[in-house]
């Protein structure tokens, strides 16, 4: 089944539709999925820095925006007291890798920036709504790793090892909850064609472009797609773990280029 993120009627009362909350939701896989989740009838909370994508996009869905900076504790506690008691939905987007150095010249800086926003931002936003989340009855919390929480590569340990970290924090809570109405769906994307890698690289858009030369990458409205399937499904079906990668993509370290 597939989410068509301008083919769905919205209901136009906010307060009756089931609430979703998508961090990292300015740009690419994040903002893809708050138009996907929309169009499946949720009202969109969105969180991110950039304020003013964010009211754009929110304008556009019939959503919310409010700034959100998940490596900031003040700044979760206080996006959280701003959302609706009836949230049902957390998508964990926010997250990100700096860098591509080996182990023995990492930059502790970029490190800490990778584990703050991937494994503690996470870590922030899911403590933070697991209440209202079970109190909906059907809550649901999705969280974007990657195939980097999978697999190891050469110059990426910072990021491998935020994601490992992220996987495992989410794994552990479908164990913790078993037993209470909330689901929990890990999706690890492969290479995903958005601002990821210009981020990694420092604006570098030259080095950025070519990590998906030569061959076709996923888009975020391919994994954004996947999100909302997930989402929508019966509330006694949980997808646990999603891996969805290009076709020319094998693993994180082979891939078919033309």
């Amino acid at each position: 089944m597939s989410t068509d993120p301008t083919a769905t009627t919205r209901n136009p009362d906010p307060s009756e539709r089931a609430v979703a909350v998508v961090t990292g939701a300015s740009s690419g896989i994040g903002a893809a999925t708050a138009r996907h989740l929309a169009a499946a009838g949720f009202h969109v909370v969105l969180g991110a820095r950039r304020v003013e994508r964010l009211r754009e996009l929110a304008a556009e869905i019939d959503g919310t925006a409010a700034r959100l900076d998940v490596t900031d504790a003040d700044s979760v506690e206080e996006f959280v007291a701003r959302l609706p008691q009836r949230c049902r939905v957390l998508v964990n987007n926010a997250g990100g890798a700096k860098g591509s150095s080996p182990v023995a010249e990492a930059d502790e800086h970029e490190w800490r920036w990778m584990w703050e926003t991937n494994v503690l931002g996470t870590l922030r936003l899911t403590k933070a709504l697991l209440p209202r989340l079970v109190a909906s009855g059907d809550g649901h919390v999705i969280t974007v790793t990657s195939v980097a929480a999978l697999e190891v590569y050469d110059n990426g340990a910072g990021y491998t090892s935020a994601k490992h970290a992220e996987a495992a924090l989410h794994r552990t809570l479908r164990g913790e909850h078993l037993g209470e109405p909330v689901r929990f769906t890990e999706v690890a994307p492969g290479l995903v064609e958005t601002e990821f890698s210009e981020v990694r690289y420092g604006g570098d858009t030259e080095r950025a472009a070519a990590v998906y030369r030569g061959l076709t990458p996923l888009s975020a409205d391919d994994v954004a797609d996947v999100i909302a399937y997930a989402a929508t499904r019966p509330a006694h079906v949980n997808l646990d773990q999603i891996v969805l990668k290009p076709r020319d993509q094998a693993s994180a370290t082979r891939a078919h280029r033309r």
